[in-house]
């Protein structure tokens, strides 16, 4: 529990700038346009040594295609170097176990195990708020499509909200010789109902969302920002965000890395998903 608070509070400060760090060693005479990583797909090209830094694209014929050294080299650039919250250490043992010659670690843009987090902007009976979108790719027919798994919007999570005061609401067994007429004291108190739900009730504030657009009480307005969650590499969990800045650091980069056992990320999913 200790080391998932030290995970949370790791990721909270992943934002923090830190020193800039020479690209002359990848760069070279290359153009800032082609060095920028500017789409998530060319992120998964580059990061499984697809391609270039000068935007050059390497198919499985080339010699440079996922070739171990070139990807050893390449991928320290994937990440926001300005950030003093992945340190260098760490992002030397992430890299090394990425590209071992007998069991390299590629990304797979369409395989599980990576989602996006959308941040929008909604209108809800007339005021501005804030609602985070969780999104995922499906797979349907021979195509894949965006579909979304998940939503928190802190108004309904605290409208459903539980609290464990230690008292036990329960029908009584007998209720159906009543006919279950004790459903009364059930709808009594609104702020108790889920106490009466079984012992696995989610509230699913997916349907509440799409209850509310189809009410006409909620308005999309616009996307606030974007990044994604990866759990593709064995052991770790990186985060990728699209920085939008001056010079060759820049577009969609690691800005989160930190190694990660199978119970640490049940933990760290529930952390992300604000269940």
């Amino acid at each position: 529990m200790i080391r998932i608070i030290l995970i949370v509070l790791f990721l909270t400060i992943c934002s923090v700038p830190a020193r800039a760090q020479s690209f002359g060693e990848y760069l070279g005479d290359e153009s800032v346009l082609y060095a920028q990583t500017k789409q998530v797909n060319q992120f998964f090209r580059r990061f499984n040594g697809e391609e270039s830094v000068s935007g050059i694209r390497y198919y499985e014929r080339d010699s440079l295609y996922r070739n171990p050294n070139f990807r050893h080299r390449y991928l320290n650039v994937l990440f926001d170097l300005e950030n003093h919250s992945v340190g260098e250490k760490m992002r030397k043992d992430f890299v090394e176990q990425v590209t071992k010659r007998n069991r390299p670690n590629f990304l797979n843009f369409h395989a599980p195990g990576w989602f996006a987090e959308v941040s929008t902007k909604f209108i809800h009976h007339g005021s501005e708020v804030k609602v985070i979108l969780f999104l995922k790719l499906e797979q349907e027919n021979l195509g894949y499509k965006w579909v979304i798994t998940d939503v928190f919007y802190k108004p309904f999570n605290d409208l459903l909200a539980s609290e464990d005061d230690g008292n036990m609401l329960f029908l009584h067994p007998m209720s159906h010789e009543l006919d279950f007429m004790n459903l009364i004291k059930v709808f009594q108190d609104k702020d108790k109902i889920a106490k009466y739900a079984s012992k696995g009730f989610k509230p699913n504030y997916l349907t509440l969302l799409l209850y509310e657009i189809k009410r006409g009480n909620m308005k999309f307005q616009t996307v606030e920002n974007v990044k994604f969650h990866f759990f593709q590499v064995p052991g770790w969990y990186f985060e990728l965000s699209d920085l939008r800045r001056t010079g060759y650091n820049a577009g969609w980069l690691i800005t989160g890395l930190i190694p990660i056992s199978e119970t640490e990320k049940e933990l760290l999913l529930k952390y992300i998903y604000h269940d």
